[in-house]
């Protein structure tokens, strides 16, 4: 049950831009159904590389969600990010709504930020010289572009920053957004993550790392988590954007409740840049902590959205962790949407958020897709290959990121 001393945080409102659609809806409808986004590469000429796959985000326009001059002076990464903000404040219902600004915030998440930017700055350097370089590159690359444009967009004149932890990035914004809320700093707070680093670097980067499937001849099925024989991530692009709400601010205003933001849990473990720690535990006291800052306990979890990479390491040590914290007899329901979208790396943990609150909004656990081969070392349920009816009163949405970085936030179904 929700601690009474605490003020209480609402979702009112989400949007995404996903390698599987361009908006909540058509996004939801394919990972319920299973369809997966990797395809041949077309951003950038990736013959010499090892790699020819990626989930792009497809036939996206900027213009339809920002003014054409700004779309120009951002990178893509900011261009999903106010997409899907814009989206997320349409179903709010706060666009053209009067509230207060100044209570009013964002904070946002991305691992990467302007790499395209910085690429394409780079080349114009090298063939025009130092005087050819916009003088838009700084606000182009910067991460906090993303939650700066949003604020002058939206008039969010409160809390406003960027966190940046690797793929734990957006769920390290959407636990701070809570906080701000809890601690009556905001009355709402618009969160989330976006990336685009499907570049030459990005690809490059991770795949001279061995981080990335080499599956070239079935990109479809080349994301595989929890499967034995998965070969590495796909790289995913795109944007996430939540509305949270105190939720008396949201009842007074007639809002639509979608979920209650119970808690969170935030750890590290110490010990690799790349690498987590083989016994799981870093992420497992995650899980524990987001479950004690929710005031449940581990049985009243029906639902994790989980990192689940297809890496080999991640899966492995987050099964683990699963199974440290929920015990041998695992009842809670699991399952890794990146076999559709891709690891959208720091924008990961809000669009898988907002699959979790779909996921208790319609009593539906989104399946983890590509299962062919069990793996032993993952002896845990995790909804293989197809969606399933269930109950959904509290769900986790886990992220893990380089430099140990371990993410969790809890979900409930809003009770008044």
């Amino acid at each position: 049950m929700p601690d009474a001393s605490k003020r209480r945080v609402v979702v009112t409102g989400m949007g995404c831009v996903t390698p599987v659609g361009n908006d909540l809806e058509t996004t939801w409808d394919a990972i319920v159904a299973g369809s997966a986004g990797a395809d041949v590469i077309t951003l950038f000429d990736h013959a010499d590389f090892d790699v020819h796959f990626a989930n792009e985000v497809k036939d996206f326009d900027p213009t339809g969600y920002m003014d054409a001059k700004e779309a120009k002076r951002a990178d893509r990464f900011v261009h999903f990010a106010m997409a899907a903000t814009r989206m997320a404040f349409e179903q709010s219902g706060l666009s053209g709504a009067a509230f207060d600004s100044e209570r009013a915030g964002c904070v946002y998440g991305s691992g990467i930020g302007g790499i395209m930017s910085i690429e394409e700055q780079y080349m114009r350097f090298v063939k025009k010289g130092p005087r050819r370089i916009s003088p838009f590159t700084i606000p182009l690359l910067m991460i906090n572009a993303a939650p700066g444009q949003i604020a002058i967009e939206f008039g969010l004149r409160g809390i406003n920053y960027a966190t940046v932890s690797a793929c734990a990035s957006a769920t390290h914004a959407l636990g701070l957004a809570l906080r701000h809320i809890q601690h009556d700093e905001a009355d709402i707070v618009v969160t989330g993550g976006s990336e685009a680093a499907i570049s030459i670097l990005g690809l490059g980067a991770f795949a001279t790392m061995g981080a990335l499937s080499l599956r070239n001849d079935d990109p479809k099925t080349a994301s595989r988590p929890f499967d034995k024989e998965r070969d590495g991530f796909v790289m995913g692009e795109g944007a996430g954007s939540l509305v949270f709400e105190e939720l008396e601010h949201a009842k007074t205003r007639g809002a639509a409740i979608y979920a209650e933001v119970l808690g969170y849990g935030f750890t590290d473990d110490a010990f690799h840049i790349t690498a987590p720690e083989e016994t799981g535990d870093g992420a497992a006291r995650a899980f524990a902590k987001a479950i004690a800052d929710s005031d449940l306990a581990p049985g009243d979890i029906d639902y994790m959205n989980a990192h689940g990479t297809s890496t080999l390491y991640n899966d492995r040590t987050e099964a683990l962790a699963i199974k440290k914290v929920f015990g041998p007899d695992i009842k809670v329901a699991v399952s890794s949407t990146k076999g559709h979208t891709g690891h959208l790396l720091g924008a990961a943990g809000a669009i898988e958020a907002i699959f979790t609150v779909k996921a208790i909004d319609t009593g539906v656990v989104p399946p983890t897709i590509n299962q062919f081969v069990p793996d032993p070392e993952c002896e845990i349920d995790v909804t293989p290959n197809a969606a399933k009816r269930r109950d959904i009163r509290y769900a986790l949405s886990n992220n893990l990121g380089f430099g140990g970085h371990n993410a969790t936030i809890c979900f409930g179904r809003y009770e008044d």
